[in-house]
């Protein structure tokens, strides 16, 4: 019986798919090294968070991070030819950091004219990497900054994201607008002994913040002033960059129009992506459907968490 002729072109335009996307789907669609690095940059550089966080290529679901730091002061008075005391001696605080990656999936489906599209320009296999790479990267944005055990949406509930990690340094911003105020009160919220590395810090905060301090700023009638108006010129608060991450949430609090935002170095955010990526693929020859399916683990913590401050109930409507 022969066949309808979209039926054969589905099937030749699928065909055509699989055999450019063989390497990638080849050993049960795990990536090989070289891949899954490539990809893995994609992520980093489509991601706010990830860009500017240590990233830890994990070798297995769970994986320690060693840190080690003295919290109090380690010098003392001195005697010659005398040992401090037992009591003198400074001891450094041994901890662990454990990253527990979980298990995400993406999937997505590609109909006859995006493959022909791509196949006959001969980019179908760097179009999948790409274009799958930049929305993973957005979606694990969300998770990094949103995630909340606690969470009935099952996406966000996988682990608690920076936002819900940061506990120990709240500042509360009784419902008003981003003002000089806020980052003043989170930098000195910052505990003494992680201002030493000031200028590596950053604040994180949501996009209408970020824009409603940049118009505080506008409005002093001057030269400055105006730079912030008419140009997108980079804000800073005592030479910290305020950053606004597209992912903040901006319907918290009880009028659902606040947000949070974050003061630490980014370096501090340690993202652990499980190296074992995988692509696999199915077909639907009949519609003309190619069915991609992307698999990866990952999970976020603070190094240390208490050099983190987050600034609450900050309005944004």
């Amino acid at each position: 019986m022969t066949q309808p002729a979209n039926i054969t072109l589905n099937r030749s335009l699928l065909q055509k798919a699989d055999l450019a996307l063989s390497d990638l789907t080849a050993d049960g669609g795990l990536l090989v090294p070289a891949q899954a690095k490539k990809f893995l940059r994609i992520l980093i550089n489509e991601s706010k968070i990830l860009n500017e966080s240590t990233v830890v290529p994990m070798r297995s679901h769970k994986q320690l991070i060693e840190k080690s730091r003295f919290a109090s002061r380690v010098l003392r008075a001195g005697e010659e030819a005398k040992a401090l005391a037992a009591s003198d001696r400074a001891k450094i605080d041994l901890s662990k950091v454990e990253l527990d990656a979980q298990l995400f999936k993406a999937e997505v489906r590609l109909n006859n004219e995006v493959l022909q599209d791509n196949i006959e320009g001969g980019s179908f296999r760097q179009t999948v990497m790409t274009q799958m790479g930049e929305a993973i990267a957005r979606d694990m944005d969300d998770v990094i900054v949103n995630g909340d055990t606690a969470s009935t949406n099952p996406f966000l509930a996988q682990f608690d994201g920076i936002l819900k990690q940061a506990t120990s340094n709240v500042v509360d911003h009784a419902g008003a607008r981003t003002n000089k105020t806020l980052w003043k009160n989170m930098l000195k919220a910052m505990p003494s002994e992680f201002l030493r590395n000031k200028r590596r810090m950053k604040f994180f905060t949501s996009v209408d913040s970020e824009i409603d301090y940049r118009d505080f700023l506008a409005d002093r009638a001057t030269v400055v002033g105006d730079k912030f108006l008419e140009q997108d010129a980079s804000i800073t608060y005592s030479g910290i960059p305020i950053e606004d991450v597209p992912l903040f949430p901006e319907d918290l609090g009880g009028g659902s129009d606040r947000t949070n935002t974050i003061l630490t170095d980014p370096k501090n955010i340690n993202v652990g992506i499980w190296r074992n990526v995988t692509i696999e693929t199915d077909k639907l020859i009949s519609e003309g459907v190619m069915i991609i399916v992307a698999t990866l683990r990952f999970d976020v913590k603070f190094a240390e968490e208490t050099a983190a401050v987050k600034g609450i109930e900050v309005l944004v409507s």
